[in-house]
């Protein structure tokens, strides 16, 4: 694990907030006098501290104190947020925005142009060190900023390298994609108590066989078309649902779902 330098400053200290600053922490990447953050509820706060996160009483007081500011806040507080510390941003600042649409020209309107702006994408599976996080960088960031926010989010899961122009069809897949599984098994409990089996039967089994086949993909280095093929027999159990899926076209549906959510995503950052 790359081990990070300077003073990193937390603007919200929400669930991915908090989860990314525990796993730089967990992993050694930062200790806790490296983070500082700040929050307007107290509770949050409170666990900061509870960590041993310098907090600010202030955002301006955190800006000042930090080298590089991860804007963790929700998009729709983007002006309540950065308006009371864009005016003193240090024109070379390193700002790492985890903010869903906000793009990078956006953030330079903000801080600068010369500003090193990171936008990235991650997504709720970092809340247990297993997220998928997408990273582009402006042209002023240097390799260091890339490699520094790479280490930032693999300390939570995995982090890819894109180039801005795919953050929708990144936001469509890796970012919205958990509530497509979560739907799914959602479904699938909801089919199995119908056929008798008891809830709370059904949503361990089905998180696990979700789990489980994730950490398949991933650990066989197998395409999924694969995987699917070696679990299949021809006339049985499986291949039965497959041909069912197919007979729905779940293929077009999927694909429209995907694209409604590349569509919105696009929309949001305009």
């Amino acid at each position: 694990m790359r081990t990070l330098s300077g003073i990193f400053g937390f603007l919200g200290y929400g669930n991915m907030g908090s989860a990314i600053a525990s796993g730089l922490l967990e992993q050694q990447a930062l200790k806790p006098a490296q983070l500082h953050t700040y929050d307007p509820a107290p509770e949050r706060m409170t666990e900061a501290k509870a960590l041993g996160i310098r907090c600010a009483d202030t955002p301006q007081t955190l800006l000042d104190a930090c080298d590089t500011l991860v804007l963790a806040v929700k998009p729709q507080m983007l002006n309540a947020s950065l308006a009371p510390i864009t005016d003193t941003a240090r024109p070379d600042l390193r700002v790492i925005s985890i903010m869903a649409g906000i793009s990078i020209a956006t953030l330079k309107t903000r801080f600068g142009a010369n500003a090193r702006i990171i936008r990235v994408m991650p997504n709720t599976p970092a809340l247990v060190g297993a997220g998928a996080a997408a990273i582009a960088c402006c042209d002023a960031c240097a390799e260091t900023d890339v490699a520094d926010a790479r280490a930032i989010f693999e300390a939570v899961g995995i982090a890819e390298i894109v180039p801005e122009s795919q953050m929708d069809a990144v936001t469509a897949l890796s970012g919205s994609g958990p509530a497509y599984f979560f739907y799914l098994a959602e479904c699938l409990v909801a089919a199995a108590t119908a056929q008798g089996l008891p809830e709370d039967t059904a949503l361990r089994l089905a998180g696990q066989t979700l789990l489980g086949a994730g950490q398949l993909l991933v650990s066989s280095k197998e395409r999924p078309d694969v995987l699917r093929e070696q679990v299949t027999s021809k006339g049985g159990v499986t291949f039965a649902a497959l041909e069912a899926m197919r007979a729905a076209d779940f293929t077009a549906m999927i694909q429209t779902a995907y694209q409604a959510a590349v569509k919105r995503s696009s929309e949001l950052g305009t």
